[in-house]
């Protein structure tokens, strides 16, 4: 079956919100065995939803909707898709009472316009909302399937459960589609293409499709068969293929980073880390910290901007910040080394440079040291030339020190 997936709201045009919904569904979607060729996003505008119904109706077999479903005058889409489908609304009295317990139970007056979220296209199929008020429903009308489900993620993620057993009770497949990301690092996108050239102009199933992010790049394969077993074994073959080429660039899949990588490798073997971040400015323990349970590992760091701090919290010699200066293979050295030791931890890794906009030291921007002390080895230092705006420097260079604490833990 063809799906298009169109989200319904103002605040996603504005760019107020972002539109993860779609990005779930899709991923759902693809475990089903169902195509998603389109994603379409409208306003609270009646005769433009109108329109993308139509457009949408002419090109796909399921029109799955999220959003409108809720108690305000904007909230139009359930009485579109009914105009659109010469069809009526009406109560669902579960839901409906539903609502009214959560009134009673808060003491408060249900409104009519609360009552309006009980409504649902008359013959549907109801999802049950047990996590807010409108429920959602699907209904074939003249042979497109209408799903309708609520905005608000809290609600539709634990929703689709029932749309999957829905999907999986009416619609079965012909197939199953897997994905698989491969996430690359140390190499361009341009790079990348290249060496892969010959599978990606041949590619019929699966497919590859490279996608550059900032500092990197990934790979989503997707293969589709009849039999799971055969799908998984298609991705498993072309993966092969493409590691026989640049298999040293890749470091995880799917939904790993470079920092969730090394903490857990960090948390395998026991191993603390501390940092010192000039160039960064805490950018790299803010990176580490996003992730729950990273104090096992991550002891802390300290932000030494200025030389004076460098000298007198990291003990950097006076001597190594007058003659190499700040930014300098020496002075990353040294403050990987001390960081280490002053957290007392297995790991320590600096960073200093130049973000911009001028050059320091008579260094030019993009000139950055990344030292990593390991307990019982010698420092080490990378010396890198990053190009881009002060802020694509600062983040890179916390992208290249992750990739080069794992490659240093995996030796």
């Amino acid at each position: 079956m063809n799906v298009e997936i169109i989200a319904v709201g103002t605040e996603l045009l504005l760019g107020q919100i972002a539109n993860t919904n779609a990005q779930y569904i899709s991923r759902q979607l693809a475990t089903l065995g169902h195509n998603c060729y389109y994603h379409t996003v409208v306003g609270d505008n009646k005769l433009r939803l109108r329109d993308a119904i139509s457009t949408a109706s002419k090109r796909a077999d399921i029109l799955l909707f999220t959003g409108g479903l809720g108690p305000t005058e904007d909230d139009i889409t359930k009485e579109t898709i009914a105009e659109f489908c010469q069809t009526s609304l009406i109560y669902h009295e579960e839901s409906l009472r539903s609502i009214e317990s959560f009134f009673q139970v808060t003491n408060r007056v249900i409104t009519e316009n609360n009552k309006k979220q009980a409504l649902v296209l008359d013959g549907a199929t109801v999802f049950m909302n047990h996590h807010g008020m409108a429920p959602g429903m699907a209904k074939e009308v003249n042979g497109t399937l209408f799903i309708l489900l609520p905005g608000p993620p809290k609600e539709m993620i634990p929703m689709f459960d029932q749309v999957r057993d829905y999907f999986m009770q009416t619609y079965a497949t012909d197939g199953y589609i897997r994905s698989k990301v491969l996430r690359f690092f140390g190499i361009g996108e341009a790079a990348l293409e290249t060496a892969l050239l010959d599978l990606i102009k041949e590619q019929t199933n699966p497919t590859i499709a490279p996608l550059a992010g900032d500092g990197e790049v990934t790979i989503r394969l997707t293969a589709k068969h009849k039999l799971e077993d055969e799908a998984n074994h298609l991705l498993e073959e072309m993966e092969q293929q493409i590691r026989e080429r640049v298999g040293t660039y890749v470091y995880g899949y799917n939904d790993e980073t470079l920092a969730s990588k090394v903490i857990e490798l960090l948390q395998q073997r026991g191993y603390t880390l501390a940092s010192a971040e000039s160039l960064t400015g805490g950018l790299f323990g803010d990176s580490v910290t996003a992730y729950s349970g990273v104090s096992s590992i991550y002891k802390g760091g300290i932000v030494c901007y200025s030389n004076e701090s460098k000298e007198q919290l990291l003990h950097v010699p006076k001597e190594v910040l007058e003659h190499d200066g700040a930014v300098s293979e020496r002075c990353a050295a040294y403050l990987a080394k001390n960081v280490r030791e002053q957290f007392n931890t297995t790991v320590g890794i600096s960073f200093t440079g130049i973000a911009g906009p001028t050059s320091v030291e008579g260094k030019p921007v993009g000139t950055v040291f990344i030292g990593i002390s390991v307990q019982g080895k010698e420092e080490v230092v990378h010396s890198l030339k990053i190009a881009g705006t002060r802020e694509q420097i600062k983040l890179r260079a916390v992208k290249h020190g992750l990739y080069h604490i794992l490659r240093k833990l995996e030796e």
